[in-house]
């Protein structure tokens, strides 16, 4: 008999959507029963989304707060299965996505309940994970599963196309030299492989060795450096948000000053930051970098690392 299945999303581009249509084709292949459940904010964000307007999220998104949501419902009260589309912002999940885990209905729902994470994002996801699995732990939700789709250029290049594509709405080459940005056609198409492997479990209906599964897919890809940078930049974000709630008044040219400074630690700091740790701290963690590597691949939840 076919299984009840929720998915949850919140999109700007479509490419959240896409995603999940992609993910989910084996899944309802399969005999099982999809319901979609779109997330609205009250206040929507726009989409192409003026640069500006983007870093003016970074305090909101960094500190977990939600927004208003518009009112919705779902057709059943308990579903078997929920999967949750999503896309980090700022190394935390988007405001959208993190008002719906803070939603007192929606924990209801969801309490008990197998659940998946689903995104589509530039490259660095980790952070925002973790701040998901503990909105999950605390609504009583069980963590079954989470499959990442990364934009597979390098990071300094990617940097540029999706501020690109942000702020013109296309999805193509900027001055038609860099590559094109967000994720690929493929990988997109590809999403179907992922849910050929959460349709068996789905069957059962015992997800405990699903993750293992995913990962050997590709399901959660987690590159040394970027891990390493992300785990350094996640600590100055907050440095930089506690500022601005130190200085409301001044949030605006503050946010500037952030933009300016994100750019000159990515395009510059980093690299030499990386060469440092490669030639003199990499060689000698190489137990300690398995272990977070491997932990960030999996489900479980930990307040420490």
């Amino acid at each position: 008999m076919g299984k009840k299945v929720l998915a949850v999303y919140f999109t700007q581009s479509g490419q959240t959507k896409a995603i999940l249509d992609q993910f989910l084709k084996p899944v309802i292949a399969d005999g099982n029963e999809v319901e979609f459940l779109q997330i609205r904010p009250v206040q929507p964000f726009p989409f192409p989304w003026p640069i500006p307007d983007f870093f003016d999220t970074v305090p909101e998104s960094v500190n977990v707060i939600p927004t208003a949501l518009a009112p919705w419902q779902t057709g059943l009260v308990k579903y078997d299965l929920v999967i949750l589309g999503w896309q980090p912002w700022n190394l935390s999940p988007s405001i959208p996505f993190n008002s719906i885990l803070q939603d007192e209905q929606f924990k209801v729902l969801i309490k008990g309940t197998p659940v998946i994470t689903l995104s589509g994002c530039r490259n660095m996801w980790i952070n925002a994970q973790e701040k998901n699995k503990k909105l999950l732990h605390n609504a009583g939700a069980k963590l079954v599963g989470n499959i990442v789709l990364a934009d597979r250029h390098p990071n300094h290049l990617s940097y540029f196309t999706i501020f690109h594509w942000l702020g013109t709405g296309r999805k193509d080459r900027k001055w038609g030299i860099f590559p094109k940005p967000g994720v690929s056609d493929k990988d997109i198409a590809g999403a179907s492989k992922f849910g050929n492997i959460v349709s068996s479990y789905l069957r059962i209906m015992n997800f405990d060795r699903m993750q293992e599964d995913l990962v050997r897919a590709g399901a959660a890809p987690v590159k040394y450096s970027l891990m390493f940078i992300e785990r350094k930049a996640g600590k100055i974000f907050q440095k930089w948000v506690n500022i601005i709630n130190k200085h409301p008044r001044k949030r605006k040219s503050i946010l500037v000053a952030y933009k300016y400074y994100l750019a000159i630690a990515l395009l510059v700091a980093s690299p030499v930051i990386l060469t440092v740790d490669l030639l003199l701290f990499r060689p000698f963690s190489q137990k300690k970098i398995r272990r977070q590597m491997n932990y960030y691949r999996g489900v479980e939840y930990k307040e420490r690392i």
